[in-house]
């Protein structure tokens, strides 16, 4: 199965998206939007800025764990990945992104 970025609608009302590797595992995941336009901007956007090494911010939670974000051209993020145990799984997670967002297809299930 290939990655596939899924366009829902969460509890509260926003549009989200999250990007799914081939084996369905959640990669990233955006912030809500109020507008589904502004989510599918977003998705575009990660498609864009997914290839490109400097816009990949990474970070180590409060709880000692690993995890990034992806960040546009003007530095808003516009993903966040899950938390990971160690350094080497979430720059595996980064390669996943760079190599998997720039085609995955668009699965709206708003």
């Amino acid at each position: 199965m290939a990655a596939k970025f899924e366009l829902y609608k969460d509890t509260a009302g926003e549009f989200r998206f999250r990007l799914k590797a081939g084996n369905g595992e959640n990669i990233l995941a955006s912030e809500g939007y109020t507008a589904k336009a502004s989510a599918e901007n977003g998705i575009e956007s990660v498609k864009e800025n997914a290839p490109k090494e400097e816009r990949y911010e990474k970070k180590e939670t409060a709880a000692g764990k690993y995890m990034f974000n992806l960040k546009a051209s003007n530095g808003q993020v516009i993903g966040t990945s899950q938390s990971y145990e160690s350094t080497s799984g979430r720059d595996n997670g980064i390669e996943s992104v760079k190599t998997n967002a720039p085609g995955a297809r668009v699965e709206d299930l708003t």
